[in-house]
């Protein structure tokens, strides 16, 4: 099955897998409150920024739909070089999904598993790839983990300029609801 290619996305030549690197980044102001992620990915000399920004999320939920989004961004199987300094994203889809998986997307102790809905579309995304892993320190002076705190901060001051408290406080109330 062919994945449609995304508007401006990297689009690697046919042949053996490609090699990419991504860096990745999800914060939120608040936790919850209102969130965003952000992408670089890099195949030879060609880059990739991509962001987005959610009126109300987790922390650990912008994390994932980084990762989520990123990947969504090949347009074929690639080999990649992840980078995150989320260890929730990093140990979660080394370690956790698996028994996860086993046992019908509960944990250990049989409770639902937070946040399956998008370990289960980063499971599909990552499923398509062969990926090492590779979690950094965050804040420290990485320029590509910088980059990506950086344009998620931006995304989510955008996000601030286009909503009004009464809207960012109504979707966090229905958030809250929905948790």
């Amino acid at each position: 099955m062919e994945s449609a290619s995304p508007p401006d996305g990297l689009r690697p030549e046919s042949g053996p897998l490609k090699r990419v690197t991504i860096h990745t980044d999800g914060g939120c102001q608040g936790n919850p409150g209102p969130g965003a992620w952000a992408a670089v990915l890099q195949y030879g000399r060609q880059e990739l920024e991509i962001g987005g920004a959610v009126p109300a999320t987790t922390n650990n939920r912008m994390e994932l739909q980084a990762a989520i989004q990123a990947l969504s961004a090949l347009n074929e199987a690639c080999e990649i070089v992840f980078y995150t300094d989320s260890q929730y994203l990093r140990q979660g889809i080394q370690s956790w999904i698996h028994g996860w998986k086993r046992n019908g997307w509960k944990t250990s102790t049989r409770e639902p598993v937070k946040n399956a809905d998008l370990w289960q579309q980063l499971d599909a995304q990552a499923g398509r790839h062969r990926i090492e892993w590779r979690w950094l320190k965050g804040h420290a002076g990485h320029p590509l983990n910088e980059r990506c705190d950086a344009r998620a901060n931006a995304e989510m001051a955008a996000l601030r300029k286009r909503l009004s408290p009464a809207q960012l406080a109504a979707a966090l109330g229905e958030f809250n609801r929905s948790s």
